[in-house]
């Protein structure tokens, strides 16, 4: 179900003003910071919290403050930096949009959405957000912390549909302020409110600026009734034998025996799905030594 809010106004104002005051002091949020800082921080930002990719992100723009750079080294250097970050293909995207940016549009952040768009590895929700944040246009920016933010604030419902619909997408561009620099104000003020005050587990409605006009606090809060919503395990899974085997290979100054990745894991049936999937990722290259690498 659509809900078209009747007079945006009263949603877009006060949380306006409770950005202005209460906003985090992020680099890549300040007036200097660059379109390619700003597309790198986005990919960093995915399912990984800020206080773990603060300083990631300040290296990485040491080392590469510019696509050109990156795009210089091999791909193998890009998941190095990306260090502990978690779902390290995403650093396989950077690079790949570094190499894209350098040889198609001379080393510039393409700033039309359709452009962003066709950048490798970005999806609608990453080209939205650059677009707004970089180039200040009007879209409509949809993460996990807006769309909750609207569920609880429009539709009166704890959590959104687990997967993004076309109703969200109609409701969250009917909220967008008319002015473009504006809207790409609301777009990040909004996002900064469901990180900070209207979080998943432990809401602070008393801190919230639109807290009056809530749906979802004037109907008493009505508990999530949809299928269970499970957290993302970790210890023992195929993600943390990846991981331990990518630290061997990121902590070696070359190719590495596979001797080295062996007792890194002790399950050797597990150890081996996990090697293959990241020699299919394009994350290990397989040498014809029998060594394995970070990607060259």
């Amino acid at each position: 179900m659509t809900v078209t809010p009747p007079n945006a106004v009263r949603y877009t104002g006060p949380i306006l003003d409770w950005y202005a005051e209460h906003a985090r002091d992020l680099p890549w949020r300040a007036p200097d910071a660059t379109p390619w800082g700003i597309l790198v921080s986005e990919i960093m930002l995915q399912q990984t919290p800020v206080a773990r990719v603060l300083p990631v992100w300040r290296e990485w723009m040491r080392r590469w403050p510019a696509p050109e750079a990156l795009a210089a080294e091999p791909s193998g250097e890009a998941v190095r930096a990306w260090g502990r970050l978690g779902y390290p293909r995403r650093a396989l995207r950077l690079h790949a949009c570094a190499v894209a940016i350098t040889e198609r549009h001379g080393g510039r952040v393409p700033d039309s959405y359709d452009e962003l768009r066709a950048l490798p590895g970005v999806g609608a929700y990453t080209a939205a957000a650059v677009a707004s944040f970089a180039y200040r246009q009007r879209h409509a920016v949809l993460d996990t912390n807006v769309r909750r933010v609207l569920a609880r604030l429009i539709t009166g419902v704890e959590y959104p549909p687990k997967t993004q619909t076309a109703a969200e997408v109609t409701l969250a561009e009917s909220l967008l302020p008319p002015d473009a620099p504006t809207a790409a104000r609301w777009a990040v003020a909004v996002m900064e409110l469901g990180a900070l005050v209207c979080t998943a587990r432990t809401p602070r409605c008393v801190d919230c600026p639109v807290i009056g006009s809530c749906a979802w606090h004037q109907a008493g809060r009505p508990p999530y009734d949809g299928p269970p919503r499970r957290g993302q395990t970790y210890a023992g899974t195929d993600r943390q034998c990846r991981g331990r085997l990518l630290a061997v290979l990121r902590n070696a100054e070359g190719p590495v025996e596979k001797a080295a990745l062996d007792v890194a894991w002790s399950d050797p049936v597990q150890r081996e799905r996990a090697l293959d999937g990241l020699v299919a990722d394009g994350l290990v290259d397989p040498l014809e030594d029998g060594r394995y690498a970070l990607p060259s």
